[in-house]
């Protein structure tokens, strides 16, 4: 039960990267590729009616811990204080941003908020990749199970550790560049014109960059934790994954240079889930690795809620999903199709 629970989460965790990722992209590259206020509205019509819903995935992945593994929630939520307060405030300016641009029909007062929604867009990934760095790399676990961690100290994985050092920061600049090329798709496959054009030719620049940075971290990973990679080549889901990514790969690219928007925006979600399941299943039963003792981590077999509670969880997270799942559904049926910037004095 607690490994059903285990993969549960890390498939709330998972789209809710693949979702909130295509607009966290669009947010960081919206200066890049439009570049009138028309074109701006156009880029903030394509994600504005999947923004906020996209965000309850962060909301169930939350809610499934604390149901399943309080003791990883509250871990997690002291060791990551700091972290977790400067994502809040970035989700939360991201908001603001996009609702008050339109507010006033002044070029300076449009400009701020588009800056400040570009700077927020682009600091996200790259708070939710060291995350997952933290999380592979190890944290300081005492044996009672908390921790605690200033934003970086020696700046190395191996020495006094922060929540930033080299490999984390790798892991969020990774994170980041797949994230634009990600919402750079997104782009191309709902505008139309010359910010479709542009995020094309991004899309063409950031894939080599995502491919390469990947890579480099998962060479970086193998070094520092090589008990991924042994999980990796003994688990068959975890091979499955790794398909998964490597035909994302393959599709994004070719499909975007045959003029197949929504498809290879379908392989770059393709290659997130694939990344981000690949790394669960080979950690598994792992959630919060000590850095210290292995014996002090935290498990999805030692820090699992009771088994009655777990099963019990079960009656209604299937309802959930599915009502999620349908809204989705309707959502992008309902704005399906290329969007076009909304008239001046209605919003974005």
């Amino acid at each position: 039960m607690a490994a059903l629970w285990f993969a549960i989460s890390a498939v709330m965790f998972a789209v809710y990267v693949v979702m909130d990722g295509f607009d966290f992209g669009a947010g960081a590259l919206h200066l890049a590729v439009a570049k009138s206020d028309r074109e701006r509205r156009q880029v903030l019509a394509a994600i504005g009616p999947f923004w906020d819903g996209n965000e309850v995935w962060l909301l169930a992945g939350g809610g499934v811990l604390f149901l399943a593994f309080p003791k990883v929630l509250a871990a997690g939520l002291s060791g990551f204080y700091l972290a977790i307060f400067l994502l809040l405030w970035v989700l939360i300016l991201r908001g603001i941003a996009i609702e008050f641009r339109s507010h006033v029909e002044d070029r300076m007062w449009r400009a701020f908020w588009d800056a400040t929604f570009t700077v927020a867009s682009a600091l996200a990934p790259v708070l939710l990749g060291a995350a997952l760095g933290n999380v592979v790399r190890g944290v300081p676990l005492s044996a009672d199970g908390w921790f605690a961690l200033s934003l970086f100290e020696s700046f190395s994985p191996t020495g006094a550790l922060g929540i930033l050092d080299w490999y984390t920061v790798l892991a969020g600049v990774l994170a980041l560049v797949a994230i634009l090329h990600h919402g750079a798709l997104f782009l191309a496959w709902k505008t139309d014109g010359p910010v479709r054009e542009r995020s094309l030719r991004l899309a063409g620049a950031l894939f080599p960059a995502t491919v390469a940075l990947w890579l480099a971290a998962s060479a970086a990973t193998a070094a520092l934790a090589p008990e991924v990679v042994r999980g990796l080549a003994a688990r068959p889901l975890a091979w499955l994954s790794a398909a998964l990514l490597l035909a994302g790969l393959a599709t994004s690219f070719v499909a975007r240079r045959a003029g197949r928007d929504l498809a290879a925006f379908l392989g770059s979600a393709a290659f997130l889930l694939g990344v981000l399941a690949a790394t669960a299943a080979s950690v598994f039963p792992v959630m919060l690795k000590s850095a210290g003792d292995p014996a002090l981590s935290l498990t999805a077999l030692n820090a699992a809620a009771g088994e009655r509670s777990l099963r019990l969880g079960l009656l209604w997270w299937p309802l959930g999903l599915a009502l999620a799942i349908v809204y989705f559904v309707i959502l992008f049926r309902l704005h399906r199709g290329k969007v076009e910037a909304a008239a001046e004095g209605e919003g974005y």
